[in-house]
Parts: structure tokens; sequence; C-alpha cells
């Protein structure tokens, strides 16, 4: 018998983990690199997930963009726990669905520096209405410069244009350095 068989506390936990996955309507979870070949496979899982459910092509597409634009966020932003982790972008992801919505909810370390644009930009992009976040985009894209890791900046504009709501955030601390970000877009069903 191996040690995770044989442990009474895990077999609870993996069971109060089926229980609030089934209660909250979670589909998919994903913790670990998030890497290009990972991207596909969550989005081509969730694809199914959602032909299945005889979802519209308007909210496959959109759910689809939300969550490559989630993890390409998590493969490029994402910073390790610690030095000696390297270069891998770890982060986790979740799909839930409801009768309204879906939800898509991300969740990655940043070194805490980082936390004060985020929010600022965050709470801009949730200022805007429809029309004011695609002057932002055209805007950004015509004056954005491209940062070191390739972005101008466009993909939270993009999350809330595509999702159609606000972006929903939280930070929580985990070191004197370090926080954990989480996003979560809810995309409606309707």
């Amino acid at each position: 018998m191996n040690k995770i068989s044989g442990n009474k506390d895990f077999l609870e936990f993996a069971y109060q983990l089926y229980h609030t996955m089934q209660a909250n309507e979670i589909n998919l979870v994903y913790e670990g690199v998030v890497t290009q070949e990972i991207t596909r496979t969550f989005t081509a899982l969730t694809e199914k997930n959602m032909v299945k459910n005889e979802e519209s092509n308007q909210v496959q597409r959109k759910v689809f963009n939300v969550m490559v634009e989630c993890l390409q966020n998590i493969s490029k932003h994402a910073d390790p726990m610690s030095d000696d982790e390297g270069e891998g972008r770890r982060g986790i992801v979740l799909v839930s669905h409801g009768e309204e919505s879906y939800n898509v909810i991300t969740g990655n370390v940043i070194k805490k520096e980082k936390k004060e644009f985020l929010e600022k930009t965050l709470q801009h992009i949730n200022s805007l209405d429809k029309e004011g976040l695609s002057a932002l985009y055209k805007q950004q894209i015509k004056e954005g410069k491209i940062s070191e890791k390739g972005g101008a900046g466009l993909g939270f504009i993009d999350i809330a244009k595509k999702s159609g709501n606000k972006i929903d955030y939280q930070f929580k601390d985990l070191t004197p350095e370090l926080s954990f970000f989480i996003i979560i877009t809810t995309i409606s069903r309707n």
C-alpha cells in the first residue's frame, strides 16, 4: 500500500475536493507550469465540454478567447516562488459553469512590486464601458510599448471586451516579496 492511498486525511481531502468541485460546478482544474501544450489541451477539453452541453458558438468563442488570454498571462507573467524554481510559469486554472454563466478563474504568483500597477490597470479597465474599452484597445495598439515579455498590455482589455463583464481580482499575500494574483472572469451564457 503506498503512502497516499493509506492516508485517511488525504482520502478525506480528495472527497472534499470532489464535493467542492461538484457544488461549484467546476468542470476543469489544472495546477502546474503553463505551456503552449497545456493551453492547447485545456482549451480543447473545455471546447469538448461546451459542445457536449450544446453551448452556442458565440459563448464558446468568448470562453475560448478569455481562457487563452488568462493562460498566456500566466505563461508570460507569473513569477517563481523561489530562485531555484527557475523560469517555470506555474499557476492554477479552473473553469466552472452554471445555468447563467461560465467562470474562468486563474491564479499565479507575482512579485509584490507588480501589485500596484496591476491594481491600477484593472481598476481603470473595470471603470470603462464597451466603447471605452474599444477606444483604450485601439490607443494601446497605436501607442503601447511592447514589454520585455512581448505584450503591449492588451490582455486584460481583451478579457474585459470578450467577456462583457468586469474582471474580478484579488491579491493574497504569500511572503513579504510575493503575492498570489487571482483573476475571475465571468462569461454570460445568454
